[in-house]
C-alpha cells in the first residue's frame, strides 16, 4: 500500500486499482463502515483531507476536474464494505465520463511507485511554502 500521508485520523492512499492516474482514497484509521460511526473530529480530518488531495493533485498533475465520492455497501460499489473510503478521482478533458469511473476498474499503465514519489515531493513543497508563509 503506498501512503501518501498520514493525517491524525485518516490516511491518503495511492489506489492500487485506479480508475485514472492518481486516483486517492481517504480512509478514516478507525475501522468503520459508515458515516455516521465516525465521529465529528474524523469526519472534519476526512474533508480537510479530501480538500489537502485536491490541491494536491492539482499541483502534481494538473487534472481539469475531478470525481469526489464514497461507496457505501456492497451493492454501491463498496470494495472494502467494512471500510469506509472516500475516492478522489482526478479527471481531464476526453477521459471517460463518470459512469466508466464506477462501472468497472481499470489498471492505469504509470508506475505507482513513480506517482507516490511525485506526490511525495509536491507534499514536501506545500509544507515549505506553508511554513515561509508563517515566518
Amino acid at each position: 500500500m503506498l501512503i501518501v500521508h498520514r493525517a491524525q485520523r485518516n490516511f491518503v492512499i495511492l489506489n492500487l486499482y485506479p480508475y485514472t492516474n492518481g486516483h486517492l482514497l481517504i480512509a478514516p484509521r478507525a475501522h468503520k463502515a459508515d458515516l455516521e460511526e465516525l465521529t465529528e473530529a474524523e469526519q472534519l480530518d476526512l474533508q480537510r483531507q479530501t480538500t489537502e488531495a485536491v490541491s494536491l493533485l492539482k499541483r502534481a498533475m494538473s487534472p481539469q476536474g475531478f470525481n469526489i465520492g464514497i461507496n457505501i455497501g456492497r451493492c454501491a460499489g463498496a470494495g472494502l464494505p467494512g471500510h469506509l473510503h472516500q475516492h478522489v478521482v482526478p479527471r481531464w478533458n476526453g477521459d471517460t465520463n463518470f459512469m466508466g469511473v464506477v462501472g468497472e476498474v481499470r489498471v492505469v499503465p504509470q508506475a505507482m511507485s513513480q506517482l507516490w514519489e511525485e506526490l511525495a515531493r509536491v507534499r514536501r513543497e506545500i509544507a515549505g511554502e506553508r511554513i515561509k508563509d508563517r515566518g
